[in-house]
């Protein structure tokens, strides 16, 4: 393989990839849960024989390939159950990632809502397990709340640690942090065929890197960068909600 910068435009909610050294078709096929053939149907002007390292290609996941979101809802072969649960899911990943927002944005600043605003984000978890009771029941539900809940509570004592500056205490929480990330991974692998703890794992721990930078720019004061990551997290977040929903539609196809 040699070294190229190749600029390529994938549609939205499909994933952009850049080649790397020791990548192949396979690899990256299995790497994103999809099949080489759709990588080639979503390639249709590249030569996939002649990977170069830099080259951008886009994956179109099965989720990609069998709900395309931006013309969802004139299609009539879909249900209104498929469309709400992948709604759903969105709004509630929008939701997850919105409130730790405005929670580092309310601890940070020591504003008076600070309690309130932690509160309303604490809901998410449950707000979660309210939508997997239906599918995987109680005990599943509970497990995904306690571990979904550690995840919050963990990143506010690292916002609270960080902005102490206190080096032990944020070190402590952001190895707990990932720790729990790991628990969430494998977790979701554990009840559904479709869910990878491999790509979990490595969702959470960009999901937990972006957040982390978000808090240093935050406390830091630099308001620009902090933006720009946030838009990086919701990017992520959503993509996080589409594979999550496309495991559900495929776990469960009778039911929607």
């Amino acid at each position: 393989m040699k070294a190229v910068i190749t600029m390529h435009q994938c549609p939205m909610d499909i994933f952009q990839y850049t080649i790397e050294p020791g990548d192949s078709l396979e690899k990256i096929a299995g790497q994103f849960n999809t099949s080489v053939n759709l990588i080639a149907s979503g390639n249709p002007k590249i030569s996939l024989d002649n990977l170069s390292i830099g080259q951008v290609i886009c994956i179109p996941s099965w989720f990609a390939h069998h709900y395309n979101i931006q013309s969802i809802s004139n299609n009539t072969e879909y249900s209104r159950q498929e469309i709400d649960i992948m709604n759903e899911m969105r709004r509630l990943w929008e939701e997850h990632i919105t409130w730790t927002r405005m929670t580092i944005i309310s601890m940070v600043e020591n504003l008076a809502d600070v309690d309130l605003v932690t509160k309303r984000l604490l809901r998410n978890p449950s707000d979660f397990a309210t939508l997997l009771k239906a599918l995987y029941g109680d005990e599943v539900a509970s497990k995904f709340e306690e571990l979904f809940t550690n995840h919050l509570v963990i990143a506010a004592q690292l916002v609270k640690a960080s902005m102490s500056d206190d080096k032990t205490a944020a070190l402590d929480a952001e190895r707990r942090w990932y720790a729990n990330a790991d628990e969430i991974a494998a977790f979701l692998a554990s009840i559904n065929p479709y869910w990878s703890e491999k790509i979990w794992k490595e969702m959470m721990y960009e999901h937990l890197a972006l957040t982390k930078s978000e808090v240093v720019n935050r406390i830091n004061k630099y308001y620009a960068a902090d933006i720009l990551v946030y838009d990086k997290i919701q990017t992520q977040a959503l993509k996080m909600a589409d594979i999550m929903s496309e495991g559900i539609l495929r776990q469960f196809p009778n039911k929607f």
